[in-house]
């Protein structure tokens, strides 16, 4: 039987290359403008934040985050997932912080909450929570430690668009939030990526690392006043007041996704019927289905093991792909990171079998595509299959 099932399937549609038909006509402008700000604001009242700032990529906002926190708070230590994608740990080593690993829940693949508390010391300088897949990292405990012991909470939203703790999104509880808009995630603009803040501050950085650091494009008229005139000798509008790149937009996926957003509470409420009747369907003797489902928001179903089986393993992988059926072992970000090859010589070399719970996903976790029109029915013969295999 081939299912003929993609990680993703129809997430841009013709209505949306049809929306950046009509804007091409004429003269527009392409370069970051009117459709940029418009994507901003519209985000931040669908969020629930006070600004936003779009960039060129999920990994962009990730970098300017940590970037901006460096401004803000120091160097020190970030406690991060290791369970998750390679940008959130590269942006905390490049920036010149310590990663500091937590080892994750198993029924959110997020980090797990009294490992975080753990980790955490007066180097500190922020907990770099990702919701990994559509789960819920938060928890009112973690939540509550931090701010007795004012630790900024950084979200990485990128896989979770539309998650929510306690009914609140889930992106607007942390000082900074990331969000990615890749192809494969919730809603695309082909690349793309947005940070979220109600933080004056830090967005008046985050404007100015997104464009080569310029002081120009803060829209804050005293802050600019003040670097013109701590630097009379530098011509006003090139005052580059950070060591930063251009991680800019462009109007097309302002265009595209400002057309998305429109229809991407319908899509997730789509997604999570899905997920449930996946999760209904499959045999919990072979296969973990008691994740933490409350304000989940997946566009993938995880495929966990229950129990650690090479043999089972192989099984499965030959027969999703005899099925057409694509799939990613390890989950977010290929599984642990901690083995990947660029964190040698910043953590031991061993530190992997310190973190059970993600070693067990690395090996033993997969996920497939779970997207708006997929059908009822291939969700059941996927289910059936799975379940056959012995």
């Amino acid at each position: 039987m081939n299912l003929n099932w993609p990680l993703m399937d129809n997430n841009i549609i013709r209505q949306d290359l049809d929306v950046v038909i009509d804007f091409l006509k004429g003269d527009p402008i392409l370069t970051q403008s009117h459709n940029v700000r418009e994507f901003e604001k519209e985000w931040c009242e669908w969020l629930g934040v006070k600004h936003s700032v779009l960039v060129n990529s999920g990994a962009s906002a990730n970098f300017i985050t940590i970037a901006c926190l460096k401004q803000a708070y120091g160097l020190g230590e970030i406690i991060v997932p290791p369970l998750t994608w390679v940008s959130d740990i590269s942006s905390v080593i490049v920036n010149g912080f310590k990663p500091v690993f937590a080892d994750i829940n198993p029924k959110t693949l997020c980090m797990n909450e009294n490992a975080i508390i753990d980790k955490l010391n007066d180097q500190t300088r922020a907990v770099f929570l990702t919701h990994a897949q559509g789960f819920n990292g938060l928890s009112d405990k973690l939540l509550n430690v931090l701010k007795e012991r004012q630790i900024p909470l950084i979200e990485d939203v990128c896989e979770s668009h539309g998650a929510t703790f306690k009914g609140k999104k889930l992106g607007s509880y942390g000082l900074v939030s990331n969000f990615s808009f890749y192809f494969a995630h919730h809603m695309s603009t082909i690349e793309g990526g947005m940070i979220c803040t109600d933080d004056e501050k830090l967005y008046q950085i985050c404007r100015m690392y997104r464009s080569h650091g310029m002081v120009r494009e803060s829209t804050d008229d005293n802050l600019k006043n003040l670097y013109v005139d701590e630097n009379p000798e530098l011509n006003p509008e090139f005052i580059f007041a950070y060591p930063a790149f251009n991680m800019r937009s462009n109007e097309i996926p302002a265009v595209i996704g400002r057309n998305q957003l429109k229809r991407l509470d319908s899509n997730n409420v789509k997604r999570v019927q899905n997920y449930d009747l996946f999760l209904k369907n499959l045999d919990p003797k072979k296969y973990r289905t008691d994740f933490e489902l409350e304000g989940s928001s997946n566009y993938a179903f995880n495929l966990v093991l229950k129990n650690p089986d090479q043999v089972f393993c192989k099984k499965i992988m030959k027969k999703l792909k005899e099925c057409g059926v694509e799939f990613r072992r390890g989950s977010a970000g290929g599984g642990n990171q901690l083995r990947q090859p660029y964190l040698k010589g910043i953590i031991p070399s061993e530190e992997y079998k310190n973190y059970p719970e993600v070693e067990h996903i690395h090996f033993y976790g997969f996920y497939i595509g779970n997207y708006p029109d997929l059908q009822e029915e291939k969700i059941h013969q996927l289910c059936q299959i799975l379940n056959g295999i012995e």
